[in-house]
Order: C-alpha cells, then sequence, then structure tokens
C-alpha cells in the first residue's frame, strides 16, 4: 500500500454526504481498503472479474469493501461490511495463472445504502462520505502522533520490514485523516480492528483507536516473539520432534492449560484396568518420568518401557471355539492323515468343554521335516479360533532372546515370548515354537532353561520378563513345540511336555495330499484351471516313487509346481492348449528319473541280507555283505559306518564264537579267516544298533554257506547274550520294505506293540 498524494479534502465538518450513485462492489478477505492508500488484490473469483470488467467499461471505479466471514467464496449482501472504499482503478497485469493483479487508489469512504440483483455479481448503491479536519483538536492530534510514532519505534524492533521508508513517508503526512488511514493500512495485522478504523470518521477519535489498537496487536506480536524466543533457547535446530513438543508445551502455557504427557499416560493406565500390581508400577514409573529432563536418555528408556508395558494385553483375550464337530472338520480339510495329533486336539477341546478351567497343556510335535509340524499348528489356531504366532527358536544361543534384556541396557527389548503375545494383542494365543531342537547353549546362558518355566504349567502363571519386570500369566496360552528329533531337547524340558510323534508320510498318504491340496493350491498360484492341467494318479504315483525322496512332502510340492511351470509355458507359447501328465509321459516333461527304488536280488545269496534302516527321509532297505577269506583274524567294516553300528559288528562275532557248536562252524573261524562286513552305499553315512541281528544273520550265512531268502528283511538289537532289543522306527522300514518288495520281515517281539 502506498500514499496517495492527489486527492483534495473537502467541505466542513466531520462528514458529508456528498453524492450517490451505483458501483460494482469488489468483496475482499482479511483486507481492507483506505482512502489515499494503494491497494494490489488478485483478482480470481468469477465475482470479482465480473465487477471489474463492469467497472472498466465505466469510469474505472468501484466499491470494495471486507467479508465479514473471509471462508466464503462467493459471499451475499449481509455477508459484507456496510462502509468500504470507493477505489479508482490505476493498473492492472494478468499473471501466470491467467488471473488479474489489479492496483487500486481509494478515493473515499462510502456506505451502501442499497443493493442490485445482477447476474454473477453485486452492484450497490453508495453514499460518498468526505472528511474534514478543520475542527480536529490539533494539540492532541499531535500528541497521539507522537505516542504511535514511538508504537512504531517498537514495531521496528520486532519486525525487520518495518525500516526508515515507512517512518519517513508516515512523518510527511500531516493530515490526521490520511495519516491514521496510511498507518492502519500498514501495520494492523487483523482486518477487524481495519475495518474498525474504516469506520470511525471522527479523525481525532480514528487516531485514539489506532493507537489503541497497535498497542493490543504490539503486545501479541510481543508474545509471539517471546515464545518463539524461548522456544529456540531448549531446542536444537535437528530436533524436529523436539522443538514440536517444547513448542505445544509453552502454547499450552500461555494458554493457561494443563497439558502434560505424563497426564496422559496416567490417563491410559486408568483407561486399562490394570491389576493392581502392574497398575503400581507403571503409575511409579510415570512419576519417574516427570523428573526426568525431557532430553535426558533415561527419559526415553522410560517411555519406551510405559509404551512397551501398555502395548501388552493384560486382559484382552479371545472367545474359543468349543466345538468338536466344527474342529475336527477344519483339521480334516487342512490336512490329511495325522490322525494322533487330530485325536489329542479333539481330546483336548472335549475335556475343556467339560472342564473350562482346565490349565492348558503343551505338547511337542517331534517328526522329520516337511511333515506338517507348523501348518498343522496353524489348523488348529483355527479350528480353536485362537490368535496363531510363530516363534522360531532356530540358532537361538542367548538366554536373553527368551525372557528379555534388562532395560537399562542400550537396545532393550523384551524377549521373544512376550514380543509374541503384544504382536498376538490377546492374552491367550497359540504361541508356536518353531525348531526346539535347535537351541544352541552358549556363554550368554542355556535358551532352553529359560524355556523350563514358559513351558511349566505350573509356574508359567506368573512368568516375568526382563524386559517388562511384571508378572505376566501364560497359562491360557497353547504352546505347541516343534522338532526334528529328540536330540538337542534336555530332559527335563522333555518332561513337561506331551510328546507326539509325526512318522513320515505313506505312499497313498502323499497321494491323497497331492490331490486334495497340491494340486488345487498349485494351479491357483500359476494362473491354471483344471482343464489346461490334468495329472493322472499313475503320475502322482510315480512322482512319489521316482522323482522324491523325503519323509514329508515339500519336494513333492514343488515337482507339482515344476509341472505347473512347464505347462504355463507351453500355452503362453502357443505349443499347446493344456497338458495331460500321465505315467507314460512323466518322464518326458520331468526329464530322468531322479530315484531308484530299492530292489530285491534276483536269487538268493550267501552272505547277503536284506537290513532295514530309518534315515531323516522316512526307511530305507539296507543291505549287509559279509565275505569270509582266509587270514589272520582281521575284522574288516566299511561302507561309512558309525561307532555305534561297528559295535554291533563285533557283538554279533562275540555272539557266534559263543554258538560254534550249535550252528556247526569251526570255532577257530575268527582265528584263521578275515571277516569283511560291508554296507553299500559308502558315502552315506550309517549307524545305529538296529542292526545287530542283520550282521548276525549275514555272519552265520557266510561262515555255514547257507543262502538267504531274498524276500525277507529284518531289523533288531541284539545284545551280547543274543536277546533281540527293540528298535525305532518300525513305520518307515515296514514302508520302505513294502517298496522294495519284500515279503516278510522279522521285527523284535517287544516291538508288538507298534503293529
Amino acid at each position: 500500500m502506498t500514499v496517495s498524494r492527489s486527492l483534495n479534502k473537502i467541505m466542513s465538518g466531520y462528514i458529508e454526504k456528498t453524492e450517490r450513485k451505483p458501483l460494482p462492489v469488489i468483496p475482499t478477505r482479511d483486507n481492507v481498503a483506505f482512502p489515499a492508500v494503494q491497494l494490489s488484490l488478485e483478482l480470481s473469483r468469477p465475482s470479482m472479474l465480473k465487477a471489474f470488467g463492469e467497472a472498466s467499461i465505466g469510469n474505472g471505479r468501484v466499491f470494495i469493501t471486507a467479508q465479514k466471514d473471509p471462508s466464503y467464496d462467493e459471499p451475499s449482501p449481509a455477508n459484507l461490511y456496510k462502509t468500504g472504499t470507493v477505489c479508482q482503478i490505476k493498473h492492472v497485469v494478468k499473471n501466470q495463472n491467467g488471473n488479474l493483479l489489479v492496483t487500486f487508489e481509494g478515493v473515499c469512504r462510502a456506505k451502501i445504502a442499497d443493493y442490485y440483483n445482477n447476474e454473477g455479481y453485486i452492484t450497490a448503491d453508495v453514499i460518498f462520505m468526505r472528511i474534514s479536519t478543520s475542527s480536529t483538536d490539533a494539540v492532541r492530534t499531535e500528541s497521539v502522533r507522537a505516542e504511535i510514532f514511538s508504537v512504531i519505534e517498537e514495531y521496528t524492533k520486532l519486525n525487520s520490514a518495518i525500516g526508515d521508508d515507512f517512518k519517513n513517508a508516515a512523518s510527511s503526512l500531516k493530515n490526521p485523516d490520511t495519516f491514521a488511514d496510511f498507518i492502519a493500512s500498514t501495520l494492523l495485522v487483523n482486518y477487524k480492528n481495519k475495518q474498525l478504523i474504516l469506520e470511525c470518521l471522527n479523525p481525532t477519535k480514528r487516531l485514539d483507536k489506532l493507537l489503541t489498537l497497535l498497542h493490543e496487536e504490539l503486545e501479541i506480536l510481543q508474545y509471539e516473539y517471546d515464545l518463539h524466543a524461548k522456544v529456540r533457547k531448549r531446542i536444537d535446530e535437528n530436533q524436529r520432534d523436539y522443538f514440536l513438543r517444547e513448542q505445544a508445551k509453552i502454547i499450552s502455557q500461555e494458554l493457561g492449560e494443563d497439558y502434560d504427557e505424563c497426564e496422559e499416560y496416567r490417563e491410559k493406565i486408568k483407561e486399562a484396568k490394570l491389576p493392581e500390581e502392574i497398575e503400581t508400577k507403571l503409575l511409579k514409573e510415570v512419576s519417574k518420568l516427570e523428573k526426568t529432563p525431557y532430553a535426558s536418555s533415561e527419559s526415553s528408556v522410560i517411555r519406551n518401557y510405559i509404551d512397551t508395558c501398555l502395548d501388552l494385553p493384560w486382559n484382552k483375550s479371545t472367545k474359543e471355539r468349543i466345538d468338536i464337530t466344527e474342529a475336527a472338520k477344519i483339521l480334516d480339510q487342512d490336512h490329511c492323515g495325522l490322525e494322533k495329533i487330530k485325536d489329542r486336539i479333539l481330546e483336548y477341546l472335549a475335556v475343556k468343554q467339560l472342564t473350562p478351567s482346565l490349565s492348558n497343556q503343551i505338547i511337542c510335535l517331534i517328526g522329520p521335516p516337511g511333515t506338517g509340524k507348523t501348518s498343522i499348528a496353524a489348523s488348529v489356531a483355527r479350528a480353536l479360533n485362537r490368535k496363531y504366532v510363530r516363534v522360531s527358536l532356530g540358532g537361538i544361543k542367548d538366554e536373553a532372546d527368551i525372557r528379555g534384556h534388562r532395560k537399562t541396557y542400550v537396545g532393550a527389548m523384551p524377549g521373544r515370548i512376550i514380543e509374541a503375545i503384544g504382536r498376538a494383542k490377546t492374552n491367550n494365543p497359540l504361541i508356536v515354537l518353531d525348531e526346539l531342537d535347535k537351541v544352541s547353549k552358549t556363554l550368554n546362558g542355556d535358551p532352553s532353561a529359560a524355556l523350563l518355566e514358559v513351558l511349566d504349567p505350573e509356574q508359567n502363571h506368573f512368568f516375568r520378563d526382563h524386559f517388562v519386570e511384571l508378572p505376566f500369566d501364560l497359562s491360557n496360552c497353547i504352546f505347541i513345540a516343534t522338532a526334528n528329533s529328540y536330540d538337542g531337547i534336555p530332559q527335563p524340558l522333555l518332561d513337561r511336555m506331551e510328546i507326539i510323534e509325526l512318522s513320515s508320510y505313506t505312499r497313498s498318504e502323499k497321494h491323497d495330499i497331492v490331490e486334495k491340496h497340491f494340486i488345487p493350491k498349485q494351479l491357483k498360484s500359476h494362473g491354471l484351471t483344471k482343464r489346461q492341467l490334468k495329472i493322472d494318479q499313475s503320475a502322482i504315483y510315480d512322482m512319489i516313487d521316482y522323482y522324491t525322496r523325503e519323509a514329508g512332502v515339500r519336494e513333492l510340492e514343488r515337482v507339482i509346481a515344476s509341472l505347473c511351470r512347464k505347462t504355463a509355458k507351453m500355452i503362453v507359447s502357443g505349443e499347446r492348449a493344456s497338458l495331460s501328465v500321465t505315467a507314460a509321459n512323466l518322464e518326458k516333461i520331468l526329464g530322468r528319473h531322479k530315484y531308484i527304488p530299492d530292489t530285491l536280488d534276483e536269487e538268493n545269496e550267501i552272505g547277503v541280507v536284506n537290513g532295514l534302516a530309518y534315515t531323516s527321509v522316512g526307511g530305507d532297505l539296507l543291505k549287509i555283505e559279509v565275505s569270509i577269506v582266509p587270514g589272520t583274524g582281521k575284522i574288516e567294516l566299511t561302507g561309512s559306518l558309525g561307532d555305534v553300528m561297528k559295535e554291533s559288528a563285533r557283538i554279533a562275532v562275540s555272539y557266534l564264537r559263543s554258538k560254534c557248536d550249535i550252528l556247526g562252524i569251526n570255532p577257530d573261524f575268527y582265528k584263521n579267516n578275515d571277516i569283511h562286513i560291508h554296507v553299500p552305499e559308502g558315502a552315506v553315512p550309517k549307524d545305529g544298533p538296529s542292526a545287530g541281528v542283520t550282521i548276525l544273520t549275514a555272519l552265520t550265512s557266510a561262515l555255514t554257506g547257507i543262502p538267504v531268502r531274498n524276500d525277507i528283511a529284518m531289523t533288531g538289537e541284539i545284545s551280547l547274550r543274543g536277546k533281540v532289543l527293540p528298535i525305532g522306527g518300525l513305520r518307515e522300514k515296514t514302508l520302505a520294505a513294502y517298496v522294495g518288495g519284500v515279503k516278510e520281515i522279522f521285527i523284535p517281539d517287544k516291538n508288538r506293540p507298534n503293529l
């Protein structure tokens, strides 16, 4: 805004209504036009542009008045102040946005007498008013001017934009009317205060009012300046979050509000309705936080601790589904076989229905990889309508991974058990402790020892995590642990769990899994339909026999996925529209067979007996070969045999020496002959005591020259007294014998219950 020096002041008295004319109206937001002062406006609204166009056609004059409510884009006459300023268009520029940037010069004050209805803009009858200063109090006016200049000096200290040019321009204005308008238009910030000055027609009173308003706005400006100064003293430039928090605090203090972060924590604690011990502890931590400087590291530790504790579901639980029929349906949908564990879960539900207060027991699933241990746990959670969370224990070496770290340490966090509870957001989830046998013991402690309390129904009512330091009730959780073998699981831990062994899948079970689960799943994931890929049952059995060798079904699923990829490639390339896989064309599609099943010898042989072995991928048919040659009594053992298996061979030789007279064997056979015992597939390590009976039979056959039937197999540990001891993995060994074509197997009598 600039001062116009071309305006003549006329008439006598304070005000005279000189003329009445219709003028187009331009409303302004947050701004007021004053006589003798230039005002620049950007005209973007349609009504403003139409009003400007109408004025341009005429004498170039418009009536500018402020809106009472700046939020309206197209205000009605009722939303406009009646007192405004008649202005003359001086300069017009079109900016980059296509809007008009117009400079107006105020001519005189005016008041709206009436409105006209025009299409798209407002026209008003305005009464021109001219002010005279002939009867003003010159002494009082000069005194107020001096006071206003002192206020301007204060403004200069707070706002560097008010410089000497402004003060010189103000000093040159001797007319009190023009002086007041110029100062108000430049220094006053609030448009409502500017409107008050515009509506005040007496120049002396206008100066008095201007001085009062300047003092009020100066005080506000001083408050803002002090506020920013206080904030700048407390903060670092790079800590944006800290800056915002401190600014909020000071604003609250200036407004007289008592906002406090600690008070917010207290409200959250009260709303959570926590147990008394936990509530007392957290309130104590809040009191400690209140006395701690915000920027200190201790305060961030306390905040992290309180937030973690408040996030735990102390009293939030999921309603359990106790419906045996529905649970059985869900378990059967998700898994084929695994009848033992399904029955165990249904038994649990039945007892739970009769005794709701029953403590949850701990189950440990032990079996080869890929047999569905983890996935069955997820199905159990779905059947029970409980949240499912998995805790991977593989490779854990530090006890703190289970119990958490003390919160005073840098980077401290809760242990995996409490962290899993937090993820579940309920205090009764189903937690899977995966790969329990892979936990390692180091100098940092034994994680399995920390699990003793977690997995003991009599102790886990009050489990204390080192970070949380408060007792959390784990008795509502269902824990299902998984492991591949008993090795690596301490005996005290095994004692706290109910062991359920998952044996390898049979050939028919694998077929059902492929048909009911893998084929639909892989067809969907590869964008295929049943018409585009058909897999014959004979092809499924060939995939099981010739392309996989595993206890579980992971590799089998990968084979199905490979078939889907090959089919997709054929369809996309236009080679064919669909593919039907049978036993006849399977080898052409997937390539040569990866595995050849063990077969029996065509004839009965001397010194060769079919044994049965248990491996990580299921059972295996294991041939034991014995050769007797003249020598000096050496015993040679080959085939990557372990210490236990070597001991079984020596026991067999010793027992055979004690029975030479019964079997018709030369008692000096061990002196005059070298005995070579070999187990084929020498690159594969073999160990275990269950080959004792097989080695003894092979030795007897070699020494007596009597061949052994090629269609039988045997397994069993032998003692030095000739007793046959029970063995493990009978199911897998029997399956291996069946696949290999064995008609009859010999097993220890004490394994009869396993049949």
